[in-house]
């Protein structure tokens, strides 16, 4: 080590004034520097062992001795008996079940350096044997390295040519742990991997593996790297993601589900996030048939006008949209143990505004695969009050248009307001305003928009339009003029420029209906409120009117 012990018991004793412990618990040294490695920067790691099941705090306490930082952690025999049962019970459940923490925590207790009762340290380290250890952690790294590489090997066929490379290497650090596991270094952390593999001498894979560790000082290209890569680990013990076509095909990922309104395809992820395609990436996905190889899959989206899909397939596997899988097996799930969790990725959220239109979500660009800024239900029934919004500013204008027939001009006044207000319940709703503030509020909390030519030209005919009054037949035309102009401007401005007018033909009142349906099928997906309690019978006639024959 690269402390002695007697500087070891100093930094013990200097410790133990400072820290609440019993006097008949037990000490090791653990971690880099028990296992003969770490520097100058190294924690100085003290384990104490109470003979008792009392539950200790897991949490390290951080001391500074003598320029020194000094980790002390605490354990009862219990708690270290069922840290090893509980190993024991995951590897048996599945050879990569086991806790990356709990692994770790296992490895430094079996090999760390006693400094206070021998006795009792031997006693939990007979709990599990150092050699059925290598076994559980030779396994375990195997099991990751198989992953990893298994998903380079679908990255290149994506033509993801550094993210292939980039899980190469990180597939080729997990072999080649796995290798040296069943050879007495079972260390986790990787940072030390190059000192573990001089203890273990010159050896032909050994000398391999510093050949293809770096991609970019290796020589090859991406697709050679990946593999000799794959080549290599299989050498190093890991079976099962041999780097031949055919293997790969995709699978449908749990809690994802496809949702189009117009033309527009939306994908929500664990009812949570939301999706929008555009154009490009949708018919990349709209290619997709699961169970299929990679191979097929691509050539399928060339033929079906999406042509070079796998940058864009590659990016749903990121988001979690789909999963790659390796034949039967399962989906491949890469990790890079010891780091950051991976997973699926989540974008920063789309800038795009209006956040929703009738027609769908707004989405900048043929390729992107952009998260709507707001969550799923938030979205849903901000969408389902645009469409209803809509549909109330074409029944108040009907009202107004009946009002101005009978030269009712009180109630035309009212039937105006109304059309005003319905109109920015839309517009509000378009930037996922949701709840939305009441009736009478609706033209002063168009505030909470962004300030932008367009909208602050909105925000001014409003209020000018708040104030007008109908008193004849001349004001009343004036106003609905007024009214239909700024109706459209607000449309253009939300997606809603096509809308149909409702109530003026059936035509039109099943376009109104078909428009409806599309949102509330997901609103109810999603359990969003609806925006009135008929819509339930819109869903229940599977977006037929409930009292019409069937042809």
């Amino acid at each position: 080590m690269i402390l002695s012990e007697e500087c070891l018991r100093h930094l013990l004793d200097t410790s133990f004034p400072q820290i609440r412990a019993t006097a008949d618990c037990a000490v090791v040294l653990e971690g880099s520097i028990a296992e003969g490695f770490g520097n100058s920067s190294s924690d100085i790691d003290f384990l104490l062992i109470s003979d008792s099941d009392a539950d200790l705090p897991t949490m390290p306490s951080l001391l500074f001795v003598d320029g020194r930082r000094v980790e002390i952690r605490t354990r009862s025999v219990r708690q270290v008996a069922e840290q090893f049962s509980a190993l024991r019970a995951a590897v048996e459940h599945h050879p990569g079940a086991a806790a990356e923490d709990l692994l770790n925590r296992c490895q430094r207790l079996l090999r760390s350096v006693p400094l206070r009762g021998p006795e009792l340290v031997a006693k939990v380290k007979d709990m599990m044997s150092f050699d059925d250890f290598q076994i559980m952690a030779g396994a375990w790294w195997a099991h990751a390295a198989r992953q990893s590489i298994r998903y380079s090997l679908a990255l290149r066929r994506l033509g993801q040519e550094r993210e292939a490379a980039a899980w190469t290497e990180a597939g080729l650090v997990q072999a080649v742990k796995s290798w040296l596991a069943g050879r007495g270094e079972a260390y986790l952390e990787p940072k030390w991997l190059p000192q573990q593999l001089a203890r273990v001498g010159e050896h032909p894979l050994s000398t391999r593996y510093r050949t293809l560790a770096s991609w970019d000082a290796c020589g090859l290209d991406s697709a050679d790297y990946v593999t000799a890569g794959a080549r290599l680990a299989a050498e190093l013990g890991v079976t099962g993601a041999a780097p031949e076509s055919g293997r790969i095909t995709l699978a449908r990922a749990d809690e994802v589900t496809t949702w189009q309104t117009g033309d527009r395809v939306h994908v929500v992820r664990g009812r949570q996030d939301v999706f929008v395609l555009g154009d490009r990436a949708a018919r990349a996905w709209r290619s997709l048939v699961f169970g299929r190889t990679l191979e097929r899959t691509l050539a399928t989206a060339d033929a079906s006008d999406a042509p070079q899909a796998g940058p864009l397939i590659a990016q749903f596997l990121r988001f979690g949209l789909v999963r790659a899988a390796w034949g039967d097996e399962g989906p491949i799930v890469p990790r890079m143990p010891l780091a950051a969790p991976t997973g699926a990725i989540t974008p920063p959220p789309s800038t795009a505004r209006p956040v929703v239109g009738v027609g769908g979500a707004t989405v900048h660009g043929a390729d992107a695969v952009a998260l709507v800024p707001v969550p799923a239900r938030r979205f849903s029934a901000a969408a389902m009050t645009l469409v209803w919004s809509n549909v109330q500013v074409e029944n108040a204008r009907e009202d107004l248009v009946g009002a101005l027939d009978r030269e009712q001009w009180g109630v035309a006044q009212l039937s105006a307001r109304r059309m005003l207000r319905f109109a920015l319940r839309g517009l509000l709703s378009a930037h996922a305003v949701q709840p939305l503030p009441p009736d009478s509020e609706v033209v002063s909390r168009l505030s909470l928009l962004p300030a932008g030519p367009d909208l602050d030209g909105i925000r001014t005919r409003a209020a000018h339009l708040d104030t007008l009054t109908i008193a004849s037949a001349a004001q009343g035309s004036a106003t609905l003029t007024a009214l239909d102009d700024f109706v459209l401007h607000v449309r253009r401005a939300t997606g809603a420029d096509g809308f149909p007018s409702s109530f003026t033909s059936a035509d039109a009142w099943r376009r109104t209906l078909d428009i409806g349906y599309d949102w509330l099928r997901l609103g109810a997906h999603l359990h969003a409120d609806l925006p009135i309690d008929e819509a339930s019978d819109l869903l229940s006639s599977g977006g037929a009117q409930p009292h019409a024959v069937s042809a």
